[in-house]
């Protein structure tokens, strides 16, 4: 592991699962040492476990995490944004970076939070397959965040999977194509597992057929670049299989449910 030569102190307000992931992934990738990367928690025993976890230091406090932090991210739900938002904001340094990972919350709604005009804003949405270091992340920053220091956050993001800069208008699009989308993944592969059992096939082995062909599938889109559409014409030979499954699910309406299932999602984070 090289040491962070730039001795940045990473803060993490919030040690659930994903602040873990990107904790993990972040270390792993070598980019600063635990004892660089400070947590706060709700629980004393949510920061026992990451600091056993990780080796990382355990504040006393959100506000001391965040006086800490040179990097803060704000790893909380957005129920809880004001409550910690009031406990940190005094404590935080005007040249500190300050990442939320909470859907729905614009840049302008954290600057108006803070009351500090001066502070330097990044709104990003992960999801949760960063667990296994294969997250999507979408990022937006205020115009405050110089080259330099986006490109240190885009690091650490990109060490828990890949990490892509859009326009904030954008922010409730990824909330439904990334950052909810892995629920609806997980609903097929479980369909697809439940029709398995069903035809005879032992669970487990139902869960491993169905969710690795989930995985190859979308290692094909991504590592070929051809059009989905294509490459679902591949599987559908003349007179077979999967041409009468593929019938089956235009007729059951299966584009038109995806698609307002993430109409849904896009119109909750905007409202939210």
């Amino acid at each position: 592991m090289r040491r962070n030569e730039d001795n940045v102190k990473i803060g993490f307000i919030g040690l659930g699962n994903m602040a873990s992931a990107m904790i993990g992934g972040i270390l792993k990738k070598g980019l600063v040492e635990p004892c660089d990367i400070i947590g706060s928690a709700r629980t004393e025993e949510t920061k026992r476990r990451a600091e056993e976890k990780f080796g990382i230091i355990a504040a006393a406090s959100n506000a001391e995490a965040a006086s800490e932090a040179e990097v803060l991210f704000l790893a909380v739900k957005p129920v809880f944004f004001h409550e910690v938002i009031e406990e940190i904001r005094d404590a935080v340094k005007a040249d500190t970076l300050i990442v939320s990972i909470a859907a729905g919350i614009s840049l302008s709604r954290l600057r108006e939070e803070f009351g500090r005009e001066e502070l330097k804003l990044i709104r990003c949405m992960p999801n949760t397959p960063a667990l296994v270091l294969e997250g999507c992340t979408g990022v937006c920053m205020a115009e405050s965040v110089t080259k330099p220091e986006a490109e240190r956050v885009l690091e650490m993001l990109r060490a828990f999977g890949t990490a892509s800069i859009v326009p904030e208008r954008l922010m409730d699009v990824v909330t439904g194509v990334s950052g909810s989308s892995p629920a609806y993944v997980f609903m097929f592969i479980e369909a697809m597992a439940d029709e398995a059992v069903a035809a005879g096939m032992p669970r487990k082995q139902a869960y491993e057929f169905a969710a690795q062909s989930v995985m190859g599938s979308a290692k094909l889109v991504l590592e070929t670049g051809r059009h989905p559409a294509e490459l679902k014409d591949m599987v559908c030979s003349p007179g077979g299989t999967t041409i009468q499954a593929v019938k089956v699910l235009e007729e059951k309406g299966m584009r038109a449910a995806v698609m307002d299932a993430m109409e849904a999602c896009i119109q909750k984070s905007k409202n939210m």
